[in-house]
């Protein structure tokens, strides 16, 4: 595998996309407001996300591949999945002003040129399809990718909805089928949004990364040769794929030489849980403190100062 060439086939295949879909969102925008359709407007502002999330795709990709320097020391890793985040706040706002528009229009419906709303929604299908392709291969490895891929994948079943709708408005005349079709396009944005604000955050919040168990992490690192005891485990993401990991591991007492085949081994157990960043910290005696590693700086008079209390 050649990541950087992979990366760039990537992030043409971005460019293009979105390029492709904010000159889509304009004809969808202009469209939906002459035809009086209420969904063509909603799917243009569902479309006009999934623009903003491919343009913060293909930022997140170049800064990925940036690397990291004196004061970002974790690379650009951290930009892509802050940018997913925002995207998807963004994302929620728009539903809201759709939801908004549609409880207007439930009362009084406005008459709907449904042959539009049919020919746009096609070309929408067929450009969403085409992007879908585009990302397919890259989608698992990186956050960024998937909530773009995600973003199509909700437009094209809306414009599936719209296609079916203008034929149902053409055929029975109900003008209000066009409101309730936006109410639940807005709802698949908030869906699409919730999945990306709920993933960006645990990255941000450095929280466990998705399908790391600390236990069984712990648990791995006690059965390498040489370690007695792991504590102070701590996990974290620094991006979509990227982890990192500090701990303290309890070792007989030993020169560091013969202690490095240890640290080796452990290193090796964690490339396969996709820890490439580790600070490990040896120990050679059981550090009773080691819930509370504060007590040890007031130095020895302290703990003879205890120690009289505890004799009262």
């Amino acid at each position: 595998m050649h990541p950087h060439r992979h990366h760039h086939g990537t992030g043409s295949v971005l460019k293009w996309s979105y390029l492709g879909t904010f000159a889509f969102v304009v004809i969808e925008l202009i469209a939906g407001l002459r035809s009086g359709s209420l969904s063509l407007v909603s799917d243009a502002g569902h479309n006009f996300t999934d623009a903003l999330s491919l343009v913060l795709a293909a930022v997140g990709l170049y800064l990925q591949s940036k690397p990291a320097n004196s004061t970002k020391t974790y690379g650009y890793h951290r930009a892509g999945v802050l940018t997913a985040f925002v995207n998807a706040l963004t994302l929620a706002g728009i539903a809201l002003f759709i939801f908004y528009e549609a409880w207007h229009r439930f009362w009084n419906p406005h008459p709907v040129q449904e042959w539009v709303m049919l020919w746009v929604a096609v070309a929408a299908l067929a450009l969403n399809g085409a992007v879908m392709l585009g990302l397919k291969r890259d989608k698992d490895s990186d956050l960024n990718i998937r909530a773009a891929f995600m973003h199509m994948m909700g437009d094209a079943v809306s414009s599936v909805g719209i296609i079916g709708a203008a034929i149902a408005i053409h055929f029975t005349g109900l003008a209000v089928i066009d409101p309730i079709l936006s109410v639940l396009i807005g709802a698949l944005i908030i869906w699409t949004a919730w999945d990306i604000i709920l993933e960006s955050l645990n990255v941000l919040l450095e929280g466990l990364p998705r399908g790391i168990e600390l236990g069984a992490v712990t648990g791995a690192m006690r059965q390498v040769e040489g370690v007695i005891d792991v504590h102070d485990l701590h996990i974290w993401s620094l991006g979509s794929s990227a982890h990192a990991m500090s701990c303290h591991v309890l070792i007989e007492d030993m020169p560091p030489s013969a202690s490095n085949a240890i640290l080796k081994r452990i290193n090796e157990l964690l490339c396969g849980y996709q820890i490439h960043h580790s600070t490990i910290q040896f120990e050679h005696t059981k550090c009773e403190l080691s819930d509370n590693p504060c007590t040890i700086v007031g130095g020895a008079h302290q703990h003879e100062h205890e120690h009289h209390h505890s004799h009262h």
